[in-house]
């Protein structure tokens, strides 16, 4: 090898030497400048790449070009030119809009030295802007906060919500967020402008006037609107809202999200009349804020109902004093944090108060009634239950207030005593209702000054229920100082016998409705005579899980009939036989509605001397329970009141069987409501019911018939061409392919299955 060919030896073996220094540093520069910059997404330090030798730059990169640094933007070796060639790509190949400070490019401003070696030219445009959505200051970036409306405050949007227009307006605005919906719902309407003419309203108004001129205020799809077309809007708007809307909000429904939502939405539409809150949300229930909502939106609310509310207390009760002063109708059920003090906001800013029922509040008691009874003269209807705070100064203080238009009182679970019923029978000239139950403080002496009080002369209706006080002294006194009694019910008086029962009788000539129930001292005798000796007037009589009552034998004399009485009930009194209805049969010769129930002794021996004494024509007949009845009396019942008979109820009469159906079928020419559930009937008796020419059933009870089977579909497909109501419930021969196709073609019925 010569010289010349070891010098170029040399020569390549010291350029690659070059080359692989070369691109180790290459690679080094790519390696820092990845870990430097991976993405165009945050500040860019230009004196780390100038190396600090020249002035610092602080820039905005934006980040939505997305640009990926890639090799071929990169130069070969220093940094220098490094930098130099990434800016000049980065300002003149980006597409998102990035643009200069500068805008003379003949400025020599606009050449931004960067290093010794390195000047970047920035080319003008129209206009600078920033894109980027970060702001740096060094080596911090803060992203900046959006300005809405919602960082105004409360009273802020106050002003603004009360210059909206009524209607759609008001709405859209509630729907936004909860904030807004509740700080309309806190707008008085008296606080709106809408319901006053403003400055500019009134201006338009003034120019439409002198110029005489149509003044275009909002252009639609009809044309343009004038401004006395606007306010005549303004002013229908406030005279329809006379509260005829009603509301009723049950169980979670029930939030003060939602009253808010109905202040703010009946405002415009009619204006809430009636208001009736069921219980309450678990989580978010009402409270004294939604029903603010209600008084501050709804001034045209005329009845309230609280049931079951235990977060409403007396702030939400006054606000509604104050803002709904036209309520006549108020019911407090179940509020345990009401007292005496929202009674009070109430009768002093409610005059026109005329029902209020006030049941299990234990807060409230005779100073919110005393208040009642002065404030509210109109008060027609009082319901007071299970309030023990409420005593005899409170009764007192209310009747005596309201003595000539008290018309309906409702007395449960109060401890008052003998002077509280004398109060009432002294001062309820009016009183034509009367409830009297749960009172364990009366005595004997308390009913007997009561109807001795000549106070009660228009009672009408009176029912006394679990109250030992009821003698027969007692009630003999009632007959005689209640003369235009029509309706009187007797239920759970442990002491009153046959011998008051007789004697009430004598005295009540204006009676026609006699209800006993669980009156164990009455036995059938005390009917008897009740019967034997009542007036032209009785018209009904109810006997009701009565233990006396016992099956016996006797002969009565000759004694007038009661013609008068066309209903006769008796439910659930087990010794109940044969020979009562046999002596019933005989005093009572016109009736036309019988029930009885849940009377297993009688039997057809019994039943049939009743249904041939019947001389109107029975309608309606009752006899669940009666199991040992049988196929003779409907028969007979069919034969004879055939013409007349409506409804038939034979629920549970399990020895009725096809017999019957097909009786009915033949003579039941007005019958239109049949239940014969649990008993004996099969396809045969319903494919009579359908082939019938005259029947024309509208309901039909054939729950627990286990012989009725699919062979019945084509007959029930019949029937139901008049049926409105199908209850085929536990036919478990019934299948559910078929049960399908019934609900398909009696679309129109309802079905149970």
């Amino acid at each position: 090898m010569d010289k010349g060919q070891a010098e170029n030896k040399k020569e390549e073996t010291e350029s690659q030497k070059l080359g692989k220094s070369l691109r180790v540093e290459r690679a080094q520069n790519v390696a820092k400048f990845r870990s430097e910059v991976p993405f165009l997404d945050g500040p860019l330090d230009i004196s780390k790449f100038a190396g600090g030798s020249s002035k610092q730059c602080h820039t905005v990169v934006g980040s939505s070009s997305g640009l990926r640094v890639s090799d071929a933007l990169l130069p070969p070796l220093n940094s220098h030119d490094l930098l130099s060639q990434f800016l000049r790509r980065l300002l003149l190949h980006r597409d998102d809009g990035f643009c200069p400070v500068y805008s003379n490019h003949m400025d020599s401003s606009l050449l931004l030295s960067l290093a010794p070696r390195v000047d970047v030219y920035l080319p003008p445009r129209k206009r600078s802007r920033i894109s980027g959505p970060f702001l740096f200051k060094g080596d911090l970036f803060v992203r900046p906060k959006p300005v809405t409306i919602d960082v105004l405050p409360d009273e802020c949007l106050f002003e603004i919500f009360r210059r909206l227009p009524a209607g759609q307006e008001r709405s859209a605005c509630a729907s936004v967020s909860k904030r807004w919906l509740m700080l309309l719902g806190n707008v008085r309407r008296e606080e709106f402008y809408s319901n006053k003419a403003s400055p500019a309203l009134k201006l338009s108004e003034e120019c439409v006037v002198k110029t005489k001129e149509v003044v275009p205020l909002v252009n639609d799809k009809k044309g343009q609107v004038d401004v006395s077309d606007a306010v005549s809007k303004v002013d229908d708007e406030e005279i329809q809202s006379e509260g005829f809307l009603s509301r009723c909000l049950q169980g979670k429904k029930a939030t003060d999200v939602r009253l808010a939502s109905i202040a703010v939405g009946t405002c415009s539409r009619g204006g809430l009349g009636k208001l009736s809150i069921q219980g309450s949300n678990s989580s978010r229930g009402v409270t004294d804020v939604g029903l603010t909502a209600i008084a501050r939106g709804c001034p045209s609310l005329r009845d309230l109902s609280l049931w079951n509310t235990p977060a409403i207390g007396d702030e939400g009760l006054v606000e509604i004093a104050n803002g709904c002063q036209q309520l006549e109708k108020l019911d407090l059920c179940q509020c345990p944090l009401i007292s005496d003090r929202a009674l009070v906001a109430i009768a002093k800013n409610c005059p026109s108060l005329t029902a209020l029922a006030i049941e299990s509040c234990p807060l409230i008691g005779n100073e919110g009634l005393q208040a009642v009874g002065h404030f509210c003269p109109n008060l027609k209807l009082i319901t007071i239950k299970d309030c023990p705070l409420v005593g005899d100064q409170g009764i007192a203080s209310l009747f005596s207030s309201t003595s000539f238009v008290m018309s309906k009182v409702k007395l449960q679970g109060l401890n008052i005593t003998d002077v509280s019923l004398a109060v009432v029978g002294h001062y309820g000239k009016a009183v034509t209702d009367l409830v009297l139950s749960g009172l364990q403080n009366v005595s004997e002496r308390g009913f007997w000054v009561m109807a001795n009080g000549h106070g009660l002369q228009k009672l009408k209706s009176f029912t006394i229920t679990s109250c030992r006080g009821v003698t027969d002294l007692g009630l003999e006194a009632v007959s005689r100082g209640c003369p235009n009694l029509k309706q009187f019910c007797l239920k759970k008086c442990a002491f009153l016998s046959d011998k008051g029962l007789v004697s009430f009788a004598k005295a009540a000539r204006s009676l026609e409705s006699l209800q006993l129930e669980e009156c164990h001292r009455i036995s059938q005798f005390g009917v008897y005579g009740t019967l034997v000796n009542c007036g032209l007037k009785l018209k009904s009589v109810a006997l009701v899980s009565c233990l006396g009552c016992k099956d016996v034998n006797i002969q009565l004399p000759m004694v007038s009939p009661c013609k008068s009485l066309h209903s006769l009930s008796i439910r659930n009194c087990p010794g109940i036989g044969d020979a009562t209805l046999a002596v019933l049969g005989k005093l009572c010769p016109q009736l036309r509605y019988l029930d009885l129930s849940g009377l297993g002794g009688i039997t057809d021996a019994g039943f049939l001397p009743l249904l041939e004494s019947c001389e109107a024509g029975l309608v309606k007949v009752t006899l669940g329970g009666c199991v040992n009845l049988t196929d003779k009396v409907v028969s007979l019942m069919a034969q004879l009141h055939g013409s007349t008979l409506e409804l038939l109820n034979l629920d549970g009469c399990k020895k009725i069987t096809d017999t019957s159906l097909v009786a009915l079928a033949e003579n039941g020419q007005v019958l239109s409501d049949l239940d014969v559930s649990k008993c004996g009937v099969s396809d045969f008796g319903v494919a009579s019911l359908a082939c019938a020419k005259q029947l024309n059933l509208q309901i039909l009870c054939l729950s627990g018939c286990s012989l009725v089977s699919d062979k019945s579909f084509p007959y029930l497909v019949k029937l139901g061409q008049t049926l409105f109501g199908l209850n085929i419930q536990h036919c478990n021969a019934l299948s559910s392919s078929k049960v399908d196709l019934l609900l398909e073609r009696l679309w129109q019925c309802d079905i149970l299955f």
